[in-house]
C-alpha cells in the first residue's frame, strides 16, 4: 500500500486528536518511554502502524508523568487495552553508564533532557496503569521487558529479579519481534477472549495458576532454587538461551510457587521478506511529533534519518550481545524493491545532502540466513556459525548486497551510501571473491572503517564468542592492501572493550601491547556492561560460562576495572599510576622504563617530562597572549577564522 505524504498523519497523543478522527474510544493505548517519533526505527512507532494497518484506534501517551494519574487517563479506558514499552532501550542502560553513574543526556527525550522516564520504566508505567484501571488488560513489550522476560541478574540492584511480566502486574508479554504475536493478541482480545486465556500465542510469555493444560513444556528450576545457588541459575539461563529459536525452540515453564508459574511460548516465526518489506511500507512520518520542535527536537533521530535498515537478526553471536535472545539469529531482510522506494523517499526530504548514512542492521552484511536448512529446521542449538570458525555450511555470500549497495548508489541525488552499522570480517573472509571488500573500499567507507575486533587475547576472545586475533589482523592486512591497490589511503577503527569475564591483568596488558604496536590509543574505551540477558552478564553474575559450566574470572571491583581501562589508554598522563600500578601486579614491570616496547616511564622521569610539558604549555599560552595582544585581536575571532578556513578546504 503506497500513501501520500497528505494522507499521513501521527496517530493521537491526545483527546482532541481522538476526537477530530471521529472516535469516541481507542482501541489500544500505547504508552512509551520515548519521545513520540514515528519512524520505522523505533519499535513503538512499528506496532502502532502495524495495529493500525489492520484497523484498530490507537491512541500514543508518550513519557507520561508517572506521579501524575491523569498523564495515563488521556484517551480514557481503551476498548481492548493499554500496550506499554520503556522504549528502545532499556530504561536502566538509559540512565546509568557502567560505571552506575546518571548519565547527563537522553537522546530518545525531546532536547535530550534526562529524567523523563523512570526507572526500571515498565513496571512504573503498568503499576500506574492497574491504580486507575484494575482490570483492563496489559501487554508489555519492547527490548527491557523482551530481555528480562524470566528470571535475570539486574546489574543495577546486583540480584535476580523475577520475571518482568510479575513485577508489572502485566497479563501478558510479547518478547522478541513483536508483529505477529501483536496482532494474534488484538484479534484474540477483540473477539472477546478474556485476557487470562490468551495463553497460546507464540513470542508471549503469560501466567499460569498450574500445569494441567500445558503439556509440552521443558520445566526450568523455580525462582526459588535460582536464587540460593548461582549455578543452577547459569543452567537454567543457557536452557533459555538453547530455545531462542522459532523452529525448535522448546515452551519454557519457570515456577514460582505451587499457583503460580511463568510460562514462556515459543518464539514467533521469523518475519517474511513481504511482511518485512509490508512493515515498512506503512505510512511513518519519519520524524518526531512536531510538538517537540520547541523543545529542540528529539537528538535520535539525526542517527536514523538517512538511514535503511536492511536486515534483522544475527547469527554472528557474540556473547556480550543480546541480539540472540532478543532477534534471534534467522536473518530477516527487506526487498531490494522496498529498500530502494525507501531511499527514494528520503532523497525528497527538504535537507538530505546526498548521504545515505547506513545501510544495515545488527550486522549491515548478512543479508541472508547462514544456511539453507535453517527456514524449515531452525538453526542449530549447540553450534554456531561463525564461532570458534565458520561453520562448512555457512553461505558466505555477498552478491545480494553488493548488488544492492550499487542500485543505491545509482539512485539520483545520492552522493554517497555508508555502512556504519559494522560489519563481520571473518563473514567477509569467509567468501573466496574478494568483491564486496573492494566496493566497501572504493565507494562505502569515509576515510575510516569502524570495526570490532573487541580484544586480542584468546581466553577473552574466546568467551566472548568472537574469532581469534589472526582472524582480525588477516582482514586489517587485506584492508589496507585492497586501500592501496585502489589508491585510496583509510584507516580501521577497532573497537575494544575492557574487563570483560575471563580478563585478568595479564589479558588486559596483552590488550595494551597491541595498542602499542599499532600505534594506536583510543580515546573512548568501552567497559563491559552487564546487560538482562547476554552470556557474558551470566559469566559476571555467576562466576561461570553456562555453555560449559568451567569457571571464569570476572574483573567486578571499580579499581580493577579502571586499571583495565587505563592500560588501553596507556598514553594519557593523567592515568599514569594506574597503569603503573596494574603493570607492577600483573609482574609486567619490563613495560615501564625507556625501551621501544615500554608502555611508561620511570616515575621520576615521568615526573619531569610532565613538569617540561606544563612548562612548555605555560610558555606557548604567553607568546599566544602577546601576539594577540599585539595584533589586536579576541581569542573568538581568531578561532572563527580557523573555522572558515577548515570550511573552504
Amino acid at each position: 500500500m503506497s500513501y501520500d505524504n497528505d494522507e499521513r498523519d501521527f496517530l493521537p497523543v491526545c483527546r482532541e486528536d481522538m476526537l477530530r478522527r471521529g472516535w469516541e474510544q481507542v482501541d489500544f493505548v500505547y504508552i512509551c518511554g520515548d519521545a513520540y517519533v514515528d519512524h520505522s526505527s523505533f519499535g513503538a512507532a512499528i506496532i502502532t502502524r502495524v495495529l493500525e494497518s489492520h484497523g484498530y484506534k490507537i491512541g500514543f501517551i508518550a513519557q507520561p508523568d508517572w506521579k501524575d494519574e491523569e498523564s495515563i487517563k488521556v484517551f480514557g479506558m481503551p476498548r481492548l487495552g493499554f500496550l506499554v514499552s520503556a522504549g528502545n532501550m532499556d530504561s536502566m542502560v538509559n540512565h546509568y553508564t557502567v560505571s552506575k553513574k546518571r548519565r547527563s543526556s537522553d537522546a530518545y527525550t525531546p532536547g535530550g533532557v534526562i529524567g523523563k522516564r523512570p526507572d526500571y520504566a515498565t513496571i512504573v508505567y503498568c503499576n500506574l496503569i492497574r491504580k486507575v484501571y484494575k482490570k483492563v488488560p496489559i501487554i508489555i513489550g519492547g527490548i527491557e521487558a523482551s530481555l528480562r522476560r524470566l528470571a535475570h541478574y539486574d546489574y543495577w540492584s546486583d540480584k535476580l529479579k523475577r520475571s518482568l511480566l510479575l513485577d508489572s502486574g502485566a497479563d501478558i508479554l510479547s518478547y522478541g519481534m513483536g508483529e505477529h504475536s501483536i496482532i494474534e493478541i488484538a484479534e484474540a482480545l477483540d473477539a472477546g477472549i478474556p485476557v487470562e486465556e490468551i495463553t497460546y500465542i507464540n513470542g508471549t510469555v503469560v501466567k499460569a495458576k498450574n500445569l494441567d493444560s500445558v503439556y509440552d513444556a521443558e520445566i526450568l528450576p523455580s525462582f526459588e532454587e535460582l536464587k540460593a545457588d548461582r549455578l543452577t541459575y547459569a543452567r537454567s539461563f543457557y536452557t533459555q538461551y538453547l530455545n531462542t529459536d522459532a523452529f525448535n525452540g522448546k515452551r519454557l515453564v519457570e515456577p514460582y510457587s505451587d499457583y503460580l508459574y511463568v510460562v514462556q511460548n515459543p518464539p514467533a516465526l521469523p518475519l517474511t521478506e513481504i511482511e518485512m518489506d509490508d512493515i515498512y511500507s506503512l505510512p511513518y512520518m519519519r520524524t518526531y511529533h512536531p510538538s517537540y520542535e520547541a523543545l529542540g527536537g528529539v537528538p535520535a533521530i539525526s542517527e536514523i534519518r538517512f538511514s535503511l535498515i536492511s536486515n534483522r537478526g544475527c547469527f554472528g553471536g557474540c556473547s556480550f550481545c543480546a541480539l540472540t535472545f532478543h532477534q534471534g539469529r534467522i536473518i530477516q531482510t527487506r526487498s531490494h524493491q522496498s529498500l530502494l522506494d525507501e531511499a527514494r523517499q528520503i532523497t525528497k526530504e527538504k535537507d538530505f545532502k546526498g548521504y545515505i548514512h547506513d545501510v544495515g542492521g545488527p550486522t549491515a552484511n548478512f543479508r541472508h540466513p547462514s544456511c539453507k536448512k535453517q527456514l524449515k529446521y531452525g538453526v542449530c542449538k549447540n553450534r554456531q556459525c561463525l564461532f570458534p570458525a565458520p561453520c562448512k555450511n555457512l553461505n558466505a555470500d555477498h552478491s545480494d548486497y553488493v548488488r544492492l549497495l550499487k542500485e543505491l548508489r545509482a539512485i539520483p541525488k545520492v552522493k554517497k551510501v555508508f555502512i556504519r552499522s559494522g560489519i563481520r570480517f571473518d563473514y567477509l573472509l569467509k567468501e573466496e571473491d574478494r568483491t564486496f571488500l573492494r566496493e566497501l573500499c572504493e565507494y562505502h567507507v569515509s576515510g575510516q572503517l569502524k570495526v570490532a575486533p573487541e580484544h586480542v587475547a584468546a581466553p577473552v576472545l574466546s568467551l566472548m564468542g568472537k574469532p581469534e586475533h589472526k582472524v582480525y589482523e588477516q582482514f586489517t592486512e587485506e584492508f589496507y592492501k585492497m586501500n592501496k591497490k585502489i589508491g585510496k589511503k583509510q584507516y580501521l577503527v577497532p573497537y575494544l572493550m575492557s574487563s570483560h569475564p575471563g580478563s585478568t591483568l595479564k589479558e588486559a596488558v596483552e590488550l595494551a601491547e597491541y595498542c602499542r604496536d599499532l600505534g594506536y590509543m583510543p580515546e573512548q574505551v568501552q567497559d563491559f556492561y552487564p546487560t538482562p540477558s547476554t552470556l557474558s552478564t551470566c559469566m559476571y553474575y555467576t562466576g561461570v560460562d553456562p555453555r560449559t559450566m568451567k569457571p571464569v574470572y570476572v574483573p567486578k571491583s571499580p579499581h580493577e576495572k579502571a586499571m583495565q581501562r587505563a592500560l588501553i589508554q596507556y598514553r594519557n598522563p593523567e592515568l599514569y599510576d594506574l597503569v603503573s600500578e596494574a603493570l607492577h601486579k600483573a609482574g609486567r614491570t619490563d613495560l615501564i622504563g625507556f625501551g621501544p616496547k615500554c608502555l611508561i616511564r620511570p616515575r621520576k622521569f615521568a615526573d619531569q617530562k610532565k613538569n617540561e610539558r606544563e612548562k612548555n604549555s605555560s610558555q606557548k599560552t604567553a607568546r599566544s597572549s602577546r601576539r594577540t595582544a599585539a595584533h589586536g585581536e579576541s581569542r573568538t575571532e581568531k578561532k572563527k577564522s580557523i573555522r572558515n578556513v577548515h570550511r573552504k578546504k
